[in-house]
């Protein structure tokens, strides 16, 4: 904001005695102004003709034109005029009509006056106008900063409040629109808007026009609505007191365009809004279609293979040999336990995602959970070689066994699928301070670095080999329940080759936060 004082009391500042001049009424200074220079006169009358001191009286008519606008200047040329006629024209202490060379230096000093008068007025008009302009520019600017910045409705309302404070020294209330109702939403710390003040803002709202009017001893209230040409979100009330820097019509440009920049803040977040609620339906549709296809997919294959099994037991079976019909029950089997396992890994997603695990934790020994594991992927593993290690002294770890077990089948199965045959599993675990890391590895194509994170996000398969069979679930189901029991998962590719799981679990029940995150 500009100098309370104004910009053409500036020059007076430069004076010994400026700053009481500054305060002082223009038409004030303007009489000092021109007794200034009748005593400058005086002085110099012995010395100087005249004419010579007539330009006193016009120094004097420019300093008061620099300093003190328009009309004391008018007011300082007229008296200066009277003044040097009166005293120094001959004869002195008289009015002299008569002679045209008398006339012609008064209507000249009272023209020169005039003139440099008005184009200083002017060139002080247009400098003050800049400095609003500029005021109100960087004003603007920086509620543009802000709401570039604003990523939610909150931050809107607290940028244009926190900049109204500011920048007109006075008080805002930001009303919004929910469920076709104008609620408060946010107001200075000093303002509370009562019963009629709220009345305003309704009465603004429901009729898109802007109000205002004054209270004796508060200030003047004003409620502009906020539009934009597709919403109407709701109004903002200001509260302008006297400690305004502002002009009346500055600060209502100001509010103006406050609520018009405010307007269009809230439809931004609320299109960004949208658009999020969009892009995440689309991915839940994605995911959904994901879901039915590998859901499809990975049902009708074992039942498909069920049901061929039986028709051919049906239609054929007294005709096909022992051999053939143990094989081809065999096969059954295989296709139910596949399916079993698939159904199996869907509902546990479905609980881990639903926060429905409750661990039974108890004192493990890990050499009887990868025995079980091993026992249980009996069929899975054939002839391949397991290399297990585990340190003498490992003690007790507390662990929940049965989804543990779990745990380690599906990483053991995963291994499996995509480690080439003839190379063998290995299994290594070691202390690590107060925490037990278990590593389940295999010398199979590895991880791309980038998808290191990815493989543990559900339905997500490594593309390679082509032949690997899955659902995309497991080592999602394996990170859920590892970080239920306090610990981490983490996968990393092999120096010679291949890859490793990584399980980290505290050997306390305290788990730490940091862990748990």
């Amino acid at each position: 904001m500009t100098d309370s004082a104004g910009p053409e009391r500036q020059l007076l500042r430069l004076l010994p005695i400026g700053d009481q001049l500054a305060s002082l009424p223009g038409y004030v200074v303007g009489i000092l102004f021109v007794m200034a220079a009748t005593v400058l006169c005086e002085l110099l009358q012995p010395f100087l003709h005249p004419l010579n001191q007539l330009m006193i009286y016009l120094i004097v008519v420019v300093l008061a034109a620099l300093n003190i606008g328009l009309k004391p200047t008018v007011m300082v040329v007229v008296l200066s005029a009277f003044l040097h006629n009166y005293l120094y024209m001959p004869p002195r202490f008289s009015v002299d009509l008569q002679h045209k060379e008398y006339l012609a230096i008064s209507a000249g000093l009272l023209v020169a006056g005039c003139v440099i008068s008005a184009l200083v007025a002017s060139a002080r008009n247009r400098a003050e106008a800049l400095l609003v302009r500029e005021s109100e520019t960087s004003s603007l600017y920086r509620l543009s900063r802000d709401f570039v910045a604003a990523t939610d409705q909150s931050a809107v309302i607290s940028a244009v409040i926190a900049n109204i404070e500011s920048t007109l020294n006075s008080q805002a209330a930001l009303f919004l629109e929910q469920d076709g109702r104008l609620e408060l939403t946010e107001t200075s710390s000093i303002f509370a808007p009562d019963k009629e003040q709220e009345q305003d803002a309704a009465w603004s709202f429901t009729n898109s026009r802007t109000l205002e009017h004054y209270r004796p001893f508060v200030g003047t209230f004003c409620c502009l609505p906020l539009q934009t040409a597709t919403q109407k979100p709701g109004v903002l009330a200001v509260l302008l007191t006297s400690r305004s820097d502002c002009s009346p019509k500055q600060a209502w440009r100001l509010l103006k365009a406050f609520a018009s920049q405010t307007a269009l803040a809230l439809e931004r977040v609320e299109l960004v809004r949208q658009a999020e609620l969009a892009q995440t339906l689309r991915s839940r549709q994605r995911l959904e279609r994901a879901l039915l296809n590998s859901v499809s997919h990975d049902l009708r294959t074992p039942l498909s293979t069920i049901t061929g099994v039986l028709s051919s037991i049906l239609d054929e079976g007294e005709r096909l040999s022992p051999s053939a019909h143990r094989e081809l029950l065999e096969n059954a089997r295989d296709e139910a336990d596949r399916l079993n396992r698939f159904v199996s890994k869907l509902l546990d997603m479905t609980r881990i995602e639903s926060g429905a695990i409750n661990l039974r934790q108890e004192p493990c020994d890990l050499q009887d959970l990868i025995g079980c594991s091993l026992e249980r992927l009996e069929r899975q593993l054939l002839d391949r070689e397991v290399l297990v290690t585990i340190p003498p002294d490992l003690p007790l770890v507390p662990l929940d066994m049965v989804l543990m077990l779990q745990v380690l089948v599906n990483l053991l199965d995963n291994a499996n699928k995509y480690a080439p045959l003839g190379t063998p599993l290995e299994i290594a675990a070691m202390i690590d301070c107060d925490y037990l890391q278990l590593a389940v590895s295999d010398h199979g194509p590895g991880v791309p670095e980038g998808e290191l994170e990815k493989i543990f996000e559900k339905f997500y398969r490594v593309p390679v080999p082509e032949g690997a069979e899955g659902t995309g679930l497991g080592l999602s189901i394996c990170r859920g329940i590892v970080e239920a029991h306090g610990g981490r998962l983490r996968a990393e590719n092999r120096a010679d080759g291949g890859l490793s799981v990584i399980l980290c679990i505290p050997f306390s029940t305290n788990y730490p936060d940091e862990v748990a995150a």
